[in-house]
Parts: structure tokens; C-alpha cells; sequence
């Protein structure tokens, strides 16, 4: 009999499902969407009236602890510093007064242009946020390696060209002095911490703050219009430049509200929380705004899901036990290994865990065990896993499990949320059994992107439903209430030089499955090729392996995982990268998720290795006689 799971407190979960005539499933909860309230910063006030002096978030002072990692925030240091509700809604509303003075009224040349956030996680990044929000300038905060990471400044340079930002907030001005004096910025005013560490005029972030504050910014919260654009969000560039999404305070209030009921008794919003996920990112922007919303402190961790930079994470999370941990399945790998050897993290990180939450891409198995391993070492009991499924047009994840389950999937719709799935059929007389075109329709979902209708227009089908471009599939087609896996995202889809079609998406999550604990993660290769092959990455598990002992151990396990396999799901051949995925050049975005096409436009001299005829040296090839051994 298995361990029971920690207490968990969700709502009932109950599906209506309508089969229409074109063969789509619409699946809606029978929950409504709780009423919420669409204005940010009146939370906000709210929340420092009811609870003035209660820390709402909290960063280390600067210190000679390790170095914060490249576009990190929240100072990796000393002490944590905290902020209560009431000073930090001071800052909130200075910021705002400072932009409306800065705006001025009528035909300003700054009206309705937004503030372009360039900044890791931190207080002020905070109060710049909400102050923009409170002020009704659109917010937009930009990930720092778009200006740290050495190379070009190409993207940073396409989102000021797009955005025409009125002002531009480098929380540190030695870090971003090369982007901010090598960009042309138009006429933004340029916000930092010492402006005389530029060549180029600036404001400093200090006298923002220390802005005195009027009630035209109780008079410009009360006025918010809740369907215009309140922040814009970027989209990872993973096939191109990042396009713009509109969130409006009605989207991101929605999509707050129904985590918030499905989740949030067990998650404890409202308490003690600890996260490293990037605030450019919707995932990460979701636990800022949910904490503030729900009274909690949030205490930023500057460490990240990289094996070089995951000992800023132990350290606090030795520190701050919460009841509520997200990550990536990178970030839960590096964490497994670190169980698994420290007893004193252990003890810490389980003493209040009572659910976990996984993004970014599906959680092997494996790991899944070797987590639930620990835990029942440690407590007895194990810890329920959820996910969070969304995209950056979905305010943050919208899908989850929150019904039981012991089986990896991206769940189902929250209240509010009607999921389209609509059945795949590639090009002939085939058919793809079992898996679905995902489209999603509620008030949480943007209503499209910036300057661009037509974009826009085609992001929406004739029902009004969010083409999301993945895929996914029923657990059990027979029971809807199972909930849904992933499936790939359509777009990495490729056919081999035969035509036939390979579900990339859903064979490297198979590979990654089949090969654990041995690789970090995979690109899938053979776009127009012979075969299936795979570059890949080393977990830090099959770094103390001998290399002549991983390679064969690999090679039984493509021999075990290709049995019976057509050629669309074979995997001929394997080649490890010494390099990590890097993020200066892209191919890894801030929450760890590999860009595939970004890798194999880089590494095409790898990919011409993977496929050189003879095989050469470093090139696994799968051990077909370990089945019939038995291996």
C-alpha cells in the first residue's frame, strides 16, 4: 500500500463535456470563476489598511555571499531584508505620482506609452510594477540577459522599437550601463540607482520614491479602466523575436482568482512563500501578484535551476521552509540530487511542503519517484504534485490538477476556463488516435498583441478559443476526469526525408522518461533526414559515471526504449554536448525551458557530427542486442 499523500484542500472538480458534431470536446468546470476584483493596486491599498505592517516581501541585503547570476535579482547576500505592506504601498503610490507628474495631462507625446521594466526580481522591480499599474502606464519588464549576457543587443533593441517605451527602469546601473548607452531610447527617461554611473542623462530610482504623493493617485486607481492594456509580457522568441501580449487588469484578475480558489488554501498565498521564477515571465509575475493579492511575503530567491547557480536556492531554501515549491523539471532534478545527499535540506524543505508544482515541461517519472522517495523518508506521507499549464497569453497557468492523481499530466481547466479540444489529423487518410489540438476560452486569456491585428485575428478560431499550438491527449479517453497529458508542442513537429510524420514533443519526454536519471534534457533531431536522432545533455547523476560507462548504458537504453518502435519514434543515435544550453545566445529561456530550433541553428556542427557516416567517436548508437539479452 503507498504512503498517503500530505492534507490537501481543493474545491469539488466536476467536468461538463459536450462532444460537438465536428468531433471537439468542450470541457468546462461546473465550478464558477469566484467574483474578483479587477484593479491590482485597490488590492493593493486594501491590503496594507487591513495589514500594515506585515512583511510583504523580502530579498537579501547585498553581502559576500555568492554573486547574484546573470539577470538575477534579489541580491544574493546577507540578511533578508524585508518590506511591510504599508511602506511598500508608499513606494507604489510615489512611483505613481512620479509618472503622472512625468506624463503630464492631455496631448503629452508619453501618453499611453508603457514603462519598460529592466530588472532581475526585487522590492523596487515591485513598486515599479504596480506604481505603472496604478498610474495606467502600461508595464513591461524585459529579461535582464537580453542586456547582461554577452553578444548582441537584438532583442532588447526589438522590443524598444516596438514598445517606445516613455521610460526605462535599469534597476542597476552598472550592469545595463552597455545597453542603456549603446541603445537609441528615444526620448525615455532612463531610471536607475546611480545615474552617474552613465554617460547619458538619468533619474535616480531614489528620488523617484521619495516622490510626495497627491490624491490624483487614489483619483488614477479608482479611474483604471480594467480592459485596457494594463502589462505587456513578452513571448520567449523561441522561433523568432518575442511578440508582445496585452494583459489587462480584467485577464490577469481572472487568472488570479481562479488559482487563487482552486489552489490556494493549500498553497498558502497568503503565508510564507519563496520563489526564483522570473518576474518576465508569466509563471513567475503569477506568484508576485498572488502573494500581494492574498496578504502573504514572498521571499525572492536568487538562485536558479543551473548546476552553478542551484546553491543560492539551497541555502535558502535551508532558510525559508514553505508549504508551496515551484519549478521546472530541471530545477526538481538539481533539487532530487541535493535530497538525496543533504539530510539537514531534507528535514528543512519538507517540514511544511504540502504541494508541488511543475512547469515549463513534463516531470519524468522517474524524478516523480525519487522526489516521493524523500518525502516519505522524511515525513512519512508524500507531497501531492500539480502543474500549472498556460501560456504567456493566458495571464499564467490555467490548467491544473486539482482533482486526485498520482499520474504526470497538465490536469484540467480551473473554473472560468472552457478547454476546446480538437482532434489532430495530419495531411492523407491517417489519423492521429488519442490526440488533441488544445484551445482555451475565459476572461483570463488576452484579447491579443500590440500593433498587431493580424497577429491577433489569427491567434483566435471561429469560436473565439486561443490557438495554443500544442497538443495534448486524454489519460483515459474514457474518462475525461483522468485529466490530460502533453503532447507536444505542433510547431516542433517535424517530418523525416520519408515523410513520416515525429511528434517531437512527445518523443523526448518518452526518451527523457526511458533514460533517467542519465540526461538533463534533448533536442530531437531529423527534419528532413534519414532517421531520429537526439543531442542531449548529462544530468549531473551521469557526470559521476565514467564515460566509457555512460555510453553504454545509454546504449542499452535506446536499444530497450526503440523495441517495437516505428521509425517515427526510434531514436538512432545520441551525442552529448559538453556545453550547457546557454542563455546569452538563447537557447535556454529564463525558467530553463530549451529553445530547440535556437540550439540547432548554433550547434549545426554537432548536428552534422550526429549524423556523419561512419559513426564518430562520442556518437551512441543504440545496443538492439541488450533486448534480446534481456539487458
Amino acid at each position: 500500500m503507498m504512503p498517503p499523500f500530505r492534507p490537501t484542500r481543493f474545491p469539488p472538480c466536476a467536468m461538463q463535456v459536450e462532444r460537438r458534431a465536428d468531433g471537439s470536446l468542450w470541457i468546462t468546470p461546473r465550478l464558477p470563476l469566484q467574483p474578483f476584483q479587477p484593479n491590482l493596486p485597490a488590492q493593493l491599498a486594501a491590503q496594507a489598511r487591513r495589514t500594515p505592517a506585515q512583511a510583504c516581501l523580502a530579498q537579501r541585503a547585498p553581502g559576500p555571499a555568492p554573486a547574484p547570476a546573470p539577470g538575477g535579482g534579489g541580491n544574493a547576500g546577507g540578511a533578508w531584508v524585508r518590506r511591510s505592506y504599508a511602506d511598500f504601498h508608499g513606494d507604489v503610490q510615489a512611483v505613481a505620482q512620479w509618472l503622472l507628474d512625468l506624463r503630464g495631462a492631455g496631448a503629452s507625446p508619453l501618453a499611453g506609452r508603457p514603462v519598460l521594466i529592466l530588472s532581475g526580481n526585487s522590492i523596487a522591480h515591485a513598486a515599479i510594477k504596480y506604481g505603472a499599474m496604478a498610474a495606467q502606464m502600461p508595464g513591461c519588464p524585459v529579461s535582464p540577459n537580453y542586456a547582461l549576457m554577452p553578444g548582441s543587443l537584438g532583442r532588447l533593441r526589438h522590443v524598444v522599437e516596438r514598445l517606445r517605451p516613455a521610460v526605462v527602469v535599469a534597476e542597476q546601473a552598472t550592469a545595463f550601463r552597455r545597453a542603456l548607452e549603446t541603445l537609441d531610447l528615444g526620448d525615455a527617461v532612463v531610471v536607475t540607482d546611480d545615474p552617474a554611473a552613465l554617460g547619458r542623462p538619468a533619474v535616480a530610482l531614489a528620488d523617484v520614491l521619495a516622490t510626495r504623493v497627491t490624491p490624483a493617485v487614489d483619483r488614477s486607481v479608482a479611474a483604471l479602466d480594467p480592459d485596457a492594456p494594463s502589462i505587456y509580457m513578452l513571448t520567449s522568441g523561441s522561433t523568432g523575436m518575442p511578440r508582445v501580449v496585452v494583459h489587462t487588469q480584467r485577464t490577469i484578475a481572472a487568472n488570479l482568482a481562479q488559482g487563487c480558489q482552486v489552489m490556494g488554501d493549500t498553497a498558502g498565498w497568503g503565508r510564507t512563500m519563496l520563489d526564483w521564477l522570473p518576474w518576465n515571465h508569466v509563471s513567475g509575475a503569477f506568484t508576485l501578484l498572488a502573494t500581494l493579492s492574498s496578504g502573504g511575503t514572498l521571499h525572492v530567491d536568487a538562485g536558479r535551476p543551473a548546476p552553478a547557480l542551484f546553491d543560492e536556492s539551497i541555502r535558502n531554501l535551508k532558510d525559508i521552509a514553505p508549504e508551496f515549491y515551484i519549478n521546472v523539471p530541471l530545477g526538481y532534478a538539481l533539487l532530487v540530487d541535493a535530497l538525496e545527499r543533504d539530510d539537514e535540506l531534507r528535514e528543512r524543505f519538507f517540514a511544511n511542503l504540502r504541494l508541488a508544482l511543475y512547469g515549463g515541461a513534463g516531470l519524468p517519472q522517474a524524478l516523480y519517484e525519487r522526489f516521493q522517495a524523500q518525502a516519505v523518508r522524511t515525513t512519512g506521507q508524500r507531497v501531492f504534485f500539480t502543474t500549472a499549464y498556460g501560456l504567456t497569453e493566458t495571464a499564467a497557468g490555467c490548467m491544473a490538477i486539482w482533482f486526485p492523481s498520482e499520474e504526470v499530466g497538465i490536469g484540467l481547466p480551473m473554473p472560468g476556463l472552457t478547454l476546446k479540444l480538437v482532434p489532430l489529423a495530419p495531411e492523407g487518410s491517417g489519423s492521429d488516435p488519442g490526440r488533441f489540438d488544445v484551445r482555451l476560452r475565459g476572461p483570463m486569456i488576452s484579447p491579443g498583441y500590440l500593433d498587431d491585428p493580424a497577429a491577433s485575428a489569427a491567434a483566435f478560431d471561429e469560436d473565439g478559443f486561443l490557438r495554443t499550438g500544442d497538443a495534448a491527449e486524454l489519460i483515459d479517453a474514457e474518462d475525461v476526469m483522468r485529466g490530460l497529458r502533453f503532447a507536444g508542442r505542433l510547431g516542433e513537429d517535424f517530418k523525416l526525408a520519408s515523410g513520416t510524420r515525429v511528434q517531437a514533443g512527445a518523443l523526448r519526454a518518452a526518451l527523457l522518461e526511458a533514460c533517467a536519471p542519465l540526461l538533463a534534457d534533448v533536442v530531437v533531431c531529423g527534419e528532413n533526414l534519414g532517421c531520429v536522432a537526439v543531442l542531449g545533455w548529462p544530468s549531473p547523476a551521469a557526470a559521476a559515471l565514467p564515460a566509457g560507462q555512460l555510453a553504454a548504458e545509454l546504449a542499452t537504453r535506446l536499444g530497450q526504449f526503440n523495441a517495437g518502435r516505428a521509425s517515427s519514434g526510434r531514436v538512432e543515435r545520441l551525442r552529448l554536448l559538453d556545453e550547457p544550453p546557454q542563455a546569452g545566445a538563447h537557447e535556454i529561456s529564463d525558467k530553463g525551458a530549451v529553445s530547440p530550433r535556437v540550439v540547432l541553428a548554433r550547434r549545426a556542427g554537432e548536428l552534422e557530427l550526429l549524423y556523419a557516416t561512419p559513426a564518430p567517436p562520442g556518437t551512441v548508437l543504440p545496443d538492439d542486442a541488450a533486448v534480446r539479452r534481456g539487458a
